[in-house]
């Protein structure tokens, strides 16, 4: 935190779903610093509209989620700012720059930034400098739009911001001292006030299988992990089923997070390389750096207080993502611990822009962990107290749900068509509320030959039933509602897209239920799922095949693209049956949505669905384009990627 005898206020606020926004801002963060303003980080939902006028500048990092949305910790800020009883005008105070994270496989690309820029623009906000936006299809990922971004962001706020005469902006040469810091706490003092239970070394790699103290969370019991990918396959995906205690509604589309932790050999090793082990299990407690951090300032793992005691052992167990890809930033760190002139340079090499090449080839590409940048850098030595500011907290991981929900107002009454997720009045008695998820493990072989494994997938991979884990449900972008049941949906998920697709098909057949419709005015749905082999990742075959056979109004269409010689994608199915699909979207007002891996299928899938208008409908391109674009517009194209 800068202080001048002219102090320039500064405030970086986010709005992230993944965490990528928040480390964009507080990369802000640290520039605001470095240019002397005292600068406070916060998420849009912790301040309101009074606080933009209170500050000098306003810095924004907003992604994009769902159908074009802001993401939900920034949903309240949002509501405020569209308040009707807004006046033109009423923000003319404020100065503002804002960067925008989106994702060009999305309809809505960087929707939500734009529609945050615009309101403020209404509201009589002024830009300091052109809004910044960067692409996550792009190899460099964020950085690669940022770092260039930034330069102007910093050359602006120096020409409207002067640092007052004899002061000089910090160097990036010199280490920002962190807020917060560690230290020992009184052995006397209660241990673990809000922390999970004690963690001691052990003989057996596995996460322990306590419960994480996360904010709002449920205590899901795992009642299976099942592989459904034979052995030879070379994809470990499992199908797992949770209980949840109490009734919690959820609508197709919606997530179930999971908070990953580290394994005791990671941690261990982690300890080691940094001689930590001898300290490993005292108790510690986070202490403000100086006097002048502010007691609201948050601490770096924000559902802790200063008051409670937790262990080096337990923050890198279940706090710290040692085994996430490190950024840029975490190299600019690094330089400042350690003294060998070459490694020094490496360091400070990776941080420079002009070889953002070189370092996508060091840490992306190889999917390089922090834990092994330290075991290559050995003459790194980073003090204790300062780790949570080296090393990004871990965040939870987000995943689809794919059953439908068993609250008591979606029961089925057949119970040869009982849904997955649902096990009648015995449910509702128990409350309990059951989730599904499809999800593919991450393991691979990457080009420096070595094995990765994703942090979460790895954790879940290692989950045994009856363990207890803590989650949070998530709503959404889909916007699935019991009013589109009259609409015939067309539903497009490859892979584990299929798993929304799934809890869709079991939602409906729910709402049909109830509803109690006739054959007459059943809606004839449609699936297109995509996998390699009919005989290993056809998730689901036989549910589908005795859904068709019990009656249930659903085509579904597979496409296998290792079991010919010749290729074949979902498209390549969405254009074989193109009548099938003008009748259900142009002629019935059907809806699509469209789940599974970003990148290139769901260009391919829009192409396909352009080229199907232009040969149904007999329509010219332009046409067909605008037809999908209209869709988009109201709602009937829905896109949930990762």
């Amino acid at each position: 935190m800068a202080s001048t005898q002219h102090a320039r206020r500064a405030l970086v606020v986010y709005g992230s779903e993944t965490g990528n926004a928040q480390d964009v801002a507080e990369e802000m963060g640290r520039l605001a610093v470095r240019l002397r303003f005292d600068t406070e980080v916060a998420e849009l939902n912790a301040i309101s509209l009074k606080q933009l006028l209170q500050h000098d500048v306003v810095l924004i990092a907003i992604a994009t989620s769902g159908q074009g949305d802001l993401p939900p910790n920034s949903q309240t800020f949002w509501r405020a700012l569209r308040s009707a009883r807004l006046r033109p005008g009423c923000l003319q105070q404020v100065k503002f720059a804002s960067f925008g994270l989106g994702d060009t496989s999305y309809p809505k690309f960087n929707w939500a930034h734009r529609k945050l820029y615009n309101r403020l623009i209404q509201l009589g906000a002024q830009p300091i400098c052109d809004r910044g936006e960067c692409d996550d299809q792009q190899p460099e990922g964020v950085d690669g739009s940022f770092i260039p971004w930034s330069f102007t962001l910093r050359q602006r706020l120096l020409e409207q911001y002067p640092i007052p005469e004899g002061v000089e902006p910090i160097p990036d040469d010199v280490l920002l001292d962190p807020n917060w810091i560690l230290d020992f706490a009184d052995t006397t003092s209660p241990s673990s006030n809000g922390t999970s239970s004690s963690i001691t070394p052990s003989d057996i790699d596995a996460p322990p299988p306590t419960l994480l103290p996360i904010p709002n969370s449920i205590p899901a019991t795992l009642n299976s992990n099942t592989r459904v990918t034979p052995p030879t396959h070379w994809q470990d995906v499992r199908h797992l089923k949770f209980s949840l205690p109490g009734i919690h509604p959820y609508a197709p589309g919606d997530t179930l997070t999971i908070y990953p932790r580290n394994f005791s050999s990671d941690v261990s090793a982690f300890l080691s390389l940094m001689n930590w082990t001898s300290i490993a299990d005292r108790p510690l407690h986070f202490v403000p750096s100086s006097p002048s951090v502010p007691s609201t300032s948050p601490l770096p793992i924000r559902h802790l207080c200063p008051s409670s005691s937790i262990t080096l052992r337990q923050i890198l167990t279940d706090h710290l993502d040692i085994m996430s890809i490190p950024r840029r930033s975490f190299f600019a760190h690094l330089a400042h611990y350690t003294s060998d002139p070459f490694q020094k340079d490496r360091l400070i090499e990776f941080t420079n822009p002009e070889y953002i090449d070189e370092l996508y080839d060091y840490t992306t590409r190889p999917r390089r962990s922090i834990l092994e940048v330290l075991q290559e850098f050995e003459t790194v030595t980073v003090p204790w107290q300062n780790v949570c500011a080296l090393v990004p907290v871990m965040r939870g991981r987000l995943f689809s749900i794919a059953s439908a929900c068993n609250t008591p107002t979606s029961l089925p009454s057949s119970p040869t068509t009982t849904p997955p997720g649902t096990n009648g009045a015995e449910e509702v008695a128990s409350k309990t509320t059951d989730v599904e998820l499809l999800v593919a493990i991450v393991k691979y072989k990457t080009v420096i030959k070595r094995i990765r494994q994703g942090v979460c997938t790895r954790y879940i991979s290692a989950l045994e039933p009856g363990q207890k884990l803590s989650v949070t449900l998530q709503k959404g972008g889909l916007g699935v509602t019991q009013k589109e049941m009259d609409r015939p949906v067309v539903m497009i998920g490859p892979g584990t897209g299929v798993a929304p697709m799934r809890s869709l098909i079991y939602q409906r057949m729910q709402w049909r239920q109830e509803r109690g419709s006739s054959e007459e005015d059943k809606v004839k749905d449609v699936l297109f799922f995509g996998c390699r082999n009919a005989d290993a990742d056809y998730f689901f075959k036989h549910e589908w095949t005795h859904l068709v056979q019990s009656g249930v109004p659903l085509d579904v269409f597979a496409a296998f693209s290792r079991d010919q010689r010749q290729k074949v994608y979902v498209q390549d199915l969405v254009r074989q049956q193109s009548a099938l699909i003008h009748n259900a979207l142009a002629k019935r007002n059907g809806i699509v949505y469209i789940c599974g891996s970003s990148g290139k299928m769901p260009q391919a899938i829009r192409e396909a669905l352009i080229e199907t208008f232009v040969k149904e409908g007999a329509m010219e391109r332009e046409a067909a384009e605008g037809y999908l674009a209209a869709m988009e517009k109201g709602g009937r194209y829905k896109q949930e990627t990762w």
